[in-house]
């Protein structure tokens, strides 16, 4: 640390010869910085903050209802519109920033410097956070207060109406496109729905339907057509069945009843009377007749007229019987009844099982024949149904996806017109929070701290030009410094003797250096004061 402050001290040292070179560099340093900070123009700086709100109470109604405006793409536009030349061009012709005659190139630098004075910024609410609502800040710099305040207004102006008129413009826009491809989209769909149409007239009974296409007909048919064979199967079983247990049962037995003499008979030969005898059937009329007749024996002889009578009657019912037992075997069913037989119900239960078999047969064989007729009928167009088909679903998948793109057009053609009545009604709301306005102070140059930054720099720029001097004409201050460099020992130093002349010359030439640093500083005190005054005195020596 020694070492380094040793070193130090002697650089000062060598650097001391040449502090007139320094002061005199500093001087002029700081005047020529002065002069010029002090002729530097001010710079104001007019600004305009603009609210965007783009969720009013209208946008939240139609939400869902109405194309939702992207105001943000908006913004976007019109912030890059407002710093493209043409809107540049206008603001700076109106706001006297370029010259008529100037040439091109001129014209184009000067654009170049207006748009980098411009500056828009914004993206957040009015607390600052990110919201529904935007607060956009727009700001321009320039040496001219006036014109500065017209620049910007004349921003805010095409700001605000760019975003409005934009919007509008767009919808008017995607309206017009709509409706073309909505002309263009009925168009199709119309000969689509005619093609359609010819073609089901043309190939009527070979579209699918229902039941499914070609392949899933013919294998319903099939299976069918197996099905019902099973079904026949079991039923045929049933009928051998039937049948076998039936040729074990006789249709009628004996009846066993025996119906009572009505009480009142006074003739055995005469016709029965209407009561419960007149209901006996033929045997048991005949055991009545038999008894009967038995009994007269008991009493008379065989040619009793009584006697005769009923043997009469007995002969003729024993015919009627025969006759009814000849006409209960063809098949009379009421002659059983009057021969005293009864049916069996255990043959009549297996008869009925029997003819639903009979019949349930009958149907399947019906069942089996026609689903083999479809069957070969669907055969016979295996060449050609599977093309109808193909050819009825492109038309139906054709016909779909246009009428779908038809409806979602329309759909969207009444959200973008129910919009553009929102947006005229008031979707996006803009507020100018504060108007175009500007400080009467300039924000730029900031002069006192430049003043004091000179003095700094000139005060550098002499310590550097003498240590510049010094490094060209070195110098021995020391015979450490001699030994070190030449490498050679020193015996012995011889001081030079000052003159008491010297010596009043020397404090002298420290006082004028100490003078003239502090008038330096004084001078700088001055001008950081007075810079106000000294401006307005360089402005009029300037003319």
């Amino acid at each position: 640390m020694g070492d380094v402050l040793e070193t130090l001290i002697e650089q000062l040292r060598s650097c001391w010869r040449y502090r007139w070179w320094a002061l005199l560099a500093a001087w002029g340093v700081c005047l020529l910085g002065w002069f010029a900070v002090i002729v530097m123009p001010d710079t104001y700086e007019a600004s305009a903050r603009v609210f965007v709100d783009t969720r009013t109470v209208l946008n939240q109604v139609t939400q869902g209802l109405a194309v939702d405006p992207n105001v943000e793409t908006q913004i976007l536009r019109v912030r890059q519109a407002l710093l493209g030349g043409p809107v540049l061009e206008k603001v700076a012709r109106e706001a006297g920033l370029t010259d008529p005659n100037a040439t091109p190139q001129q014209q184009q630098q000067a654009l170049a410097g207006l748009r980098d004075r411009i500056q828009l910024t914004g993206g957040k609410s009015k607390d600052g956070s990110t919201g529904t609502g935007a607060l956009y800040v727009i700001s321009f710099k320039d040496s001219n207060r006036e014109r500065s305040l017209h620049v910007v207004e004349r921003l805010v102006r095409t700001f605000v109406e760019g975003t409005l008129s934009g919007n509008r413009a767009g919808s008017i826009q995607a309206q017009k496109f709509l409706v073309d491809q909505i002309r263009d989209y009925e168009r199709r769909l119309g000969s689509t729905e005619e093609r359609l149409a010819n073609f089901k007239k043309q190939n009527v009974g070979l579209m699918p339907g229902a039941q499914g296409d070609y392949f899933t007909r013919l294998q319903n048919e099939i299976d069918g057509v197996s099905k019902a064979q099973a079904q026949l199967a079991i039923a045929q079983t049933r009928r051998d069945e039937l049948q076998r247990q039936i040729r074990g049962q006789q249709p009628v037995m004996a009846g066993g009843v025996q119906m009572p003499t009505p009480r009142g008979t006074t003739l055995p030969g005469t016709t029965p009377q209407t009561g419960a005898g007149a209901q006996a059937d033929t045997a048991s009329r005949i055991a009545d007749t038999q008894a009967k007749l038995d009994d007269l024996l008991l009493r008379f002889t065989e040619k009793h007229p009584d006697v005769i009578a009923l043997r009469q009657t007995l002969e003729d019912l024993k015919a009627r019987q025969q006759a009814d037992i000849e006409a209960m075997r063809r098949g009379d069913p009421g002659a059983a009844a009057r021969v005293g037989l009864s049916s069996n119900p255990v043959f009549q239960s297996i008869q009925l099982q029997l003819n639903q078999a009979e019949v349930e047969m009958a149907a399947l064989k019906g069942e089996i024949r026609d689903r083999q007729n479809r069957i070969a009928d669907l055969r016979r167009l295996v060449n050609t149904a599977p093309e109808v088909e193909a050819e009825f679903a492109r038309l139906n998948r054709d016909y779909d996806v246009t009428k779908g793109q038809y409806q979602a057009l329309t759909e969207r053609l009444q959200r973008a017109r129910l919009s553009e009545d929102a947006d005229a009604t008031g979707g996006v709301h803009m507020e100018l929070i504060d108007p175009p306005s500007a400080g009467f102070k300039p924000i730029a140059p900031n002069r006192r701290q430049l003043i004091m930054l000179l003095l700094f720099v000139g005060v550098g720029a002499g310590g550097g030009l003498a240590y510049l001097l010094q490094q060209m004409n070195p110098v021995f201050n020391s015979s450490k410094q001699l030994t070190a460099v030449t490498g050679l020992p020193v015996l012995g130093m011889v001081s030079m003797t000052w003159l008491e002349k010297h010596r009043v010359q020397e404090r002298q030439a420290t006082f004028a250096f100490a003078g003239a640093v502090c008038a330096l500083i004084l001078v700088s005190g001055a001008v950081f004061v007075l810079q106000a005054k000294a401006v307005v005195f360089a402005r009029t020596l300037l003319g």
